[in-house]
């Protein structure tokens, strides 16, 4: 089902648990079934119904908030989901409700000392589309930095840090990566190794001082405040 991008995994768990999914038109009750390439899988309509009332938030993460679980004391960005923080200028017309915080996980992660866009959803066709193994979704940071070494860095180094590099023992796909101003670089990635930005700039002699994420894939940050948080639109797309 997942394949299929009906759902995610953890959907299709619940949808087999609830009896909304057949195959060949028989109710599926145990989890782990196979199913044939011939079969046809279908879900009820409970299961779509339930699918669209599930939301897409996006936040724009303070420094010191960590992007997932709760660690060694600092709070997580999802504790700034509530209604004194959504940003007065939304344009959508969902209205917050206390259900919207059940299964809200972030698809993807972004470092407690980055800021930025972070995308938290209760969608797992979103969670997928973003962080699934196929995915080819890039993501825009601005990069402020300081050289370490005399002089500017040279063009090589940055010809490296567009292509060239390895991590974890194998190559990193090919970035695009260009001065904004004298101390500011905009890195746009299609992958997200840990701290990889903050790694390849240490490997040329660059130390950042600051990370900001600006855009996944077609959606913006755009003026959303700090701290602050708005949901998907329907007519938005990653």
């Amino acid at each position: 089902m997942s394949e299929l991008g009906l759902c995610s995994r953890r959907e299709a768990d619940e949808w087999i648990a609830r009896g909304w999914v057949r195959v060949d038109g028989k109710v599926v009750s145990e989890l782990g079934s196979k199913v044939y390439p011939s079969q046809r899988v279908t879900v009820e309509r409970q299961a779509a119904a339930e699918q669209s009332k599930r939301v897409t938030i996006l936040i724009n993460k303070p420094m010191g908030y960590v992007s997932g679980q709760a660690e060694d004391g600092y709070t997580p960005a999802v504790a700034l989901i509530k209604p004194e923080n959504h940003w007065v200028d939304d344009p959508s017309p969902e209205v917050f409700h206390p259900t919207q915080l059940r299964s809200l996980v972030p698809a993807g992660r972004l470092d407690i000392d980055s800021v930025g866009l972070l995308v938290l959803t209760q969608d797992g066709r979103v969670a997928k589309h973003l962080i699934g193994e196929t995915t080819d979704v890039d993501k825009e940071y601005l990069v402020r930095v300081e050289y370490t070494k005399p002089g500017k860095l040279p063009d090589s180094d940055l010809k490296k840090l567009n292509h060239g590099l390895w991590m974890d023992g194998k190559p990193l796909l090919p970035a695009k990566v260009r001065w904004q101003n004298d101390d500011q670089l905009s890195f746009t990635l299609r992958e997200g190794k840990k701290r990889q930005i903050r790694r390849m700039c240490d490997m040329v002699g660059l130390k950042v001082v600051g990370l900001k994420r600006v855009r996944i894939g077609k959606v913006k940050l755009g003026d959303l405040p700090v701290g602050q948080w708005r949901y998907l639109r329907p007519d938005e797309q990653f």
